[in-house]
């Protein structure tokens, strides 16, 4: 009889030809176990997910109490649905007043195709302008906006009409012209290994949009949430976008995505022609009543606030051993610099032997990735530190 390893490569589609095989038996706060008990510390919240721990019990609560009143109805749009509508209004409220509106969806890449094809139906334009360096999802809308041409050309023919220019760069900025529908932003770049805007650098950009009558889009699917010790990015910035995009932490769990903008441009895809984006499963009830929770939870428990002392935790711990490099970080968003692609995959398999789980960028292959679980304590965030510096040592 063929294990359940066996099973896994025979039948389930593999993304990579080294999937990590990691056999996980339960989840439980910043730990995952192993089928033979064995603990490991989540330092990637499946890639800025569990950002309020892996089995809150506020969360699985919410998750049960929902699955006892009803699952999937109707297509999305047509029943009121108390959790899709309770978790609107509150992000409404904690939202600036422009972003009152909220288009539920699936995941970050189908948020992502919604605000494209929103921008593009408001304006009555087709250019849209990224960064090199971006990942917004694998989508062939996503793709075509995606900023690295490697994951990209065996994909093409893409959309058309698609500019990039170089994040942090003010004089590029002026290739935002009357022609674009939109520029979609990370307000921090994730996959290029966590790049901060630099000298006002998106008030600059956000000013260019206005000027031009550009939709400005911030992908805030894995900086939202939290994540960057404020509950979105665009807060440290003080810019607001046109149109917002959640996904990842969002579900608190669950799948789940949004994307966001006032009642007035997000009611474009309902006329001309009516169901202009329409969707299925989005806004599942189950997966909105998990996500108020999750909300709930971050506000309660003041998650948020404690982002920045346990990111220094990392920082001060790591930054003296003769391996790191440099450490850029923005919250709980860090990527550490080792020199190689081939110290960080040697580092991977030797943290995870010594029980920590880590996790490299698409397009910066000389650092890994710590964005663990907001939930984690002071006291495991030395605990993981330490980690890393006996797996350094030992690389």
């Amino acid at each position: 009889m063929l294990s359940i390893r066996q099973l896994f490569l025979k039948h389930v589609a593999q993304t990579s030809e080294s999937p990590l095989l990691l056999e996980v038996e339960r989840a439980e706060g910043v730990y995952l176990f192993g089928m033979d008990g064995k603990r490991f510390i989540d330092l990637i919240s499946g890639v800025s997910v569990s950002n309020v721990g892996h089995c809150h019990p506020r969360v699985i609560d919410a998750v049960n109490d929902q699955v006892s009143k009803y699952m999937h109805l109707m297509v999305y749009g047509e029943y009121v649905q108390y959790p899709q509508v309770r978790l609107a209004q509150r992000l409404a409220e904690i939202l600036p007043r422009n972003l009152d509106n909220v288009y539920f969806v699936n995941s970050g890449s189908e948020a992502v195709e919604g605000a494209l094809k929103l921008a593009k139906r408001y304006t009555g334009r087709s250019e849209i302008i990224s960064f090199i360096n971006a990942y917004h999802g694998s989508t062939h809308g996503a793709l075509s906006v995606m900023g690295n041409e490697e994951f990209k050309r065996a994909f093409r023919p893409l959309l058309p009409d698609i500019k990039h220019i170089f994040f942090n760069s003010h004089p590029n900025l002026d290739r935002i012209t009357s022609k674009t529908a939109c520029v979609i932003v990370e307000p921090v770049q994730g996959e290029a290994g966590i790049i901060s805007p630099l000298n006002g650098y998106l008030e600059r950009l956000r000013e260019r949009c206005s000027q031009t009558g550009t939709l400005l889009i911030f992908d805030e699917i894995q900086t939202g949430l939290g994540r960057t010790g404020r509950m979105f990015a665009f807060e440290k910035y003080q810019v607001t976008p046109d149109i917002l995009l959640l996904a990842k932490a969002m579900g608190g769990g669950m799948p789940l995505g949004a994307f966001i903008s006032s009642k007035e441009i997000m009611g474009s895809l309902s006329v001309d022609p009516p169901l202009g984006h329409i969707t299925t499963f989005g806004g599942h009830p189950v997966s909105c009543a998990a996500a108020l929770t999750s909300l709930e939870i971050l506000i309660d428990q003041k998650l948020v606030e404690e982002v920045e002392q346990k990111a220094q935790i990392f920082v001060e711990k790591l930054s003296k051993h003769k391996a790191v490099k440099a450490i850029r970080y923005n919250g709980l968003f860090m990527a550490v610099e080792i020199g190689s692609f081939e110290n960080i995959m040697k580092l991977m398999k030797v943290a995870l032997g010594n029980g920590v789980i880590l996790d490299w960028f698409l397009f910066c292959n000389t650092a890994f990735r710590i964005a663990p679980p907001l939930t984690i304590s002071v006291d495991e965030c030395n605990l993981a530190a330490d980690l890393l510096l006996k797996s350094l040592d030992e690389i």
